[in-house]
Formats: structure tokens, sequence, C-alpha cells
């Protein structure tokens, strides 16, 4: 497969020249693994999960450091968490400033728990998602954003199907005692029919026959192995009665559309999915924009209780926030552009920019005039939205 540079990987080299550690997170496939060997050449690979390998490591771990030499890639570190104690020694007695370990991990939560206890100060972390729009022409909303099944569209089916299973047995069970694989894989395929939905639990829990907390902690796992996003609602006070439940979003839109049995761009603009679908697409490419510009995510949407409703809200620097409404629908009116005018009024303090993201990147190139003050533009053009210049 060949390699599709990164917009990631200008962050990388240069946290490589300051930190001993860098650490890069994110999906499984998203192709954390091949960017370091491609930002590294020099550096050697260990993968962290054959039994054998963590044997070797858990019995000896200096050993194991010793045998492997710097610099190092040291793939899906959370099955061997205690490794990081090691190389938070070795790193204090390094004393350069320039990388040694190029560390890759899928479980975000646990793997920055033990970074937290043992390498505060020492790692520049990262987080890797699926390929972006502004990253590869392949990307599209059924397709997603994996390198792997847009190497190989024919077999895209097989490959998510495959993928769900690897992450079921490995992944879940690895971070729950979750017995029942199959009310699990119920669940996931309820959470993608509400997918960019208010995160009702009781509505999810009730049908599957498990308790609230339980969906809340099979969310907490989804999130953790960032396959789904949860986006909040706007906490500023506006004088207005505020939604205060997140929106939940699936990081690739690919997988969203396997799960809800969508294979083509025309079956998913005949199902009742399509307005969803597109939202968390274009969720996802915010949220990439911002991590692959070295950035930490921050999405919100705003809803209040007498219906103004704006798809998301993104602060930038100065003060800066951008109102961005995502409409899946192949003409979009000027009247799509009311939501956002009427709430720009309520954030008078801040300065802002609206724009509305349409469905074809090659029907609206650039940036065109929607309504005074509101621009449509192409999903292409998300990342020049949120930082101009």
């Amino acid at each position: 497969m060949a390699y599709i540079p990164r917009l990631l990987a200008a962050e990388l080299k240069r946290a490589a020249g300051g930190f001993p550690v860098v650490i890069l997170t994110g999906p499984r496939r998203a192709g954390k693994t091949f960017l370091f060997q491609h930002c590294f050449p020099r550096a050697s690979y260990h993968l962290l999960e054959d039994p054998d390998v963590i044997a070797r490591v858990q019995s000896d771990p200096r050993a194991f450091l010793d045998e492997a030499g710097t610099p190092v890639i040291l793939d899906e570190i959370q099955n061997v968490p205690e490794l990081l104690n090691y190389i938070r020694s070795r790193a204090d007695r390094s004393g350069g400033r320039s990388c040694k370990w190029l560390i890759t991990g899928s479980q975000e939560a646990g793997l920055m728990k033990g970074v937290s206890e043992s390498m505060a100060g020492r790692a520049a972390i990262f987080q890797l998602l699926p390929l972006s729009v502004a990253e590869s022409r392949k990307v599209t909303v059924v397709r997603g954003g994996f390198p792997e099944p847009l190497a190989s569209p024919a077999t895209a089916d097989i490959w998510f199907r495959s993928y769900i299973q690897t992450y079921l047995e490995r992944d879940v069970r690895a971070i729950s005692s979750i017995r029942n694989l199959a009310t699990f894989r119920r669940f996931l395929a309820m959470l993608a029919s509400r997918a960019g939905q208010v995160l009702n639990r009781t509505e999810i829990a009730a049908p599957l026959g498990v308790s609230i907390p339980t969906v809340s902690e099979w969310i907490g796992i989804l999130e953790t192995t960032m396959q789904v996003m949860l986006v909040h609602p706007f906490y500023e006070n506006l004088g207005k009665r505020l939604i205060k439940s997140p929106k939940v979003y699936f990081t690739d839109s690919g997988l969203l559309c396997h799960l809800l049995g969508i294979k083509t761009e025309a079956e998913l603009m005949k199902s009742p999915f399509a307005g969803p679908v597109f939202e968390g697409f274009v969720a996802a490419e915010i949220a990439k924009a911002q991590i692959n510009a070295g950035i930490r995510r921050e999405i919100y949407f705003f809803r209040d209780r007498q219906g103004l409703e704006v798809d998301f809200l993104v602060p930038t620097a100065g003060r800066r926030i951008v109102l961005i409404e995502a409409k899946a629908s192949l003409s979009v009116r000027p009247d799509a552009a009311i939501p956002m005018i009427r709430l720009v009024r309520a954030l008078g303090r801040y300065k802002t920019e609206s724009f509305v993201v349409g469905r074809h990147s090659g029907d609206h190139p650039g940036m065109t005039a929607l309504a005074p003050g509101v621009r449509l533009i192409s999903l292409d053009s998300i990342d020049s939205a949120l930082f101009p210049g």
C-alpha cells in the first residue's frame, strides 16, 4: 500500500527535535505505524502484541529495551504499560532532547493514565485519526478515511466486517469484562442508528435489556478506543435554556455506513441517515483539522429549548468562534444560514465567522456568499475556514 502523506508529519518531526519520547494514539489501522516508519526510517520496530513478545518484555523489560536500542518504534504499548516506567528512567538519563522512543497506542484512556504517571514533561503526545479530505481525494462520506479500505474499495465490506470482529474480540475484551459480545454488537448497531443525535442512554438501554450505567460504560469504551467522539453543547451563559446532553458521532463515516448497511452514495442519499452521517463526517473533518494542526480538539454544538440549533461551534485563537452547519442536500438554500445569523447576535463578545459545508466539493469550490455574513464552502475548505492564512 502506497504511503499517503499525512498532515501531522511536520508536527511529529518538530516534536522529535525537542522531546525524548513521542507518543501517537489513534484508532487501530488509522496509519500510526506507517506514519512513524515514514517519518523516522532509521528507527527499529517492535510490535508489542505477540504473546511471546509480551512475555519477554514482562519478564525482563531492561533486557528488551537494551536489545531494541534507539531510535525505536514501540507499537501498541498499551499491552505492556509497565514498560513506560523503564523508558522514563532512560529518558531522564539520556540528557539530550532528541527523540529516542516512538510509541503508539490504540487505547487512549489507559495509555494516557500511564503517560500521566510516568512520562509527564518527557513526552510529546499526538493523536492520529483516519485520513482527511485534505490528505486524500479518495476520502468520501461512504468510504470514510481508513487507508486500507480506500486502497482496496472492492473488498471494503470485508475489511470493515473483519475490523469490527477484531475490535470486539481484542480491544473491547482488553478494556472491559464484557461477556456477551453479541449484545455489545447490537449496541454498536443501535448507536450507529442514533449517530448525530443528542445522546439518550435510556433509549439505548431499554431495548438491549441492560442498565444505563452499562450503556455509559460501553460508550466510554468506544471513546477510549477512539471509535466515537462526543460533542458537548456550547457552555457559555447566553441567557437561554440549553440542551445539556452531548451528541455522539462516529470517528469514521465508512465504519458508520458499514454498520448501517449503506454501500454506495446513492443508497446513503435515499436513506433517512443521510443528514446525520454527513454531519458526523463534517465533525470528524473538523477534529482532524485541529489535531493535524497540533492543537487540542475542541468542538461544540448549540441547541436551546426554543429550537435554535447550530451544528458546530469551533473556538479558535483570539476569542474567535467559527460556526458551521453541515448540509447533505445537493442544493443549499440561503435559509440554511438563518440559525447561525440568529446565534451570532447572542455571541456579541466574540469574533465570529459562519460557514455552511455543502456535500460535493466540486459544486462549490472555495467559498461563496450564501447570506450576509455566511459563506458556503466545500469539504476541502474546512481547514482554511478554521485556520485562515
